[in-house]
């Protein structure tokens, strides 16, 4: 391992902010995030920078996952300078569950949610977003049983108002106060829900009344 005061200025700081950051957190910072706490405004500066701190032993990293930095050397004088050896894996996060979702026909529930518990997670089931952009919502209904989800499943939601098509995603119907979990897809001057499910006709609604509330990220399911 190369010596640590043999690094650059900014390299010390990204290992100072990385391991203050993960000691807070329990995952490790964005490129983005780093570039900020560091004073560096290119990404591709920070990637050099992190591809080095590699090289000299300090982090590992994985260009597989988001996020995929952990530290696996000791910052001279950190917060948990000594014992090092942090895996995101590991860790236990914890998202809110707001009430249910229904994979069925739209349903009528109150608009507000409000959670009801907390949920816990892996990072990996956060696919590298911010726990606190993620919440969970419980399935009611079997309308996307072809994707894997069933009723009682527990649905892990990054909360976001656009989506792809393709996208499996939580919706809001305005004009009908109901809700419901469908693949979204852009059909024309329409938005097109589709069901996973041999016998459900897909939904198509006018995209002014079409509100998206998140998208699907992964699914817990209770054995």
């Amino acid at each position: 391992m190369k010596d640590f005061n043999k690094l650059s200025e900014r390299q010390r700081n990204i290992l100072r902010y990385m391991e203050s950051y993960l000691a807070e957190h329990g995952f490790p910072p964005t490129i983005r995030q780093i570039g900020e706490a560091t004073g560096i405004n290119s990404t591709s500066v920070v990637n050099y920078n992190l591809n080095k701190l590699v090289q000299a032993g300090y982090l590992a990293r994985s260009s597989h996952v988001a996020r995929g930095l952990r530290l696996v050397g000791q910052v001279p004088g950190g917060k948990k300078a000594g014992r090092l050896s942090v895996h995101a894996a590991a860790v236990s996060l914890q998202v809110p569950l707001y009430g249910s979702i229904f994979a069925s026909e739209p349903v009528s529930v109150p608009e507000d949610y409000y959670p009801e518990d907390n949920i816990e997670v892996t990072p990996a089931m956060l696919g590298g977003v911010d726990p606190a952009e993620a919440f969970a919502l419980r399935v009611k209904g079997e309308s996307m049983i072809d994707a894997m989800i069933r009723e009682g499943d527990i649905v892990i939601l990054r909360s976001q108002t656009t989506a792809d098509n393709g996208d499996m995603v939580a919706v809001w119907l305005e004009d009908r106060s109901e809700t419901t979990l469908k693949y979204f897809f852009r059909d024309g001057g329409r938005i097109k829900l589709q069901p996973a499910h041999p016998e459900m006709q897909p939904i198509y609604v006018d995209p002014a009344v079409c509100s998206i509330r998140g998208k699907v990220l992964s699914i817990i399911r209770h054995l």
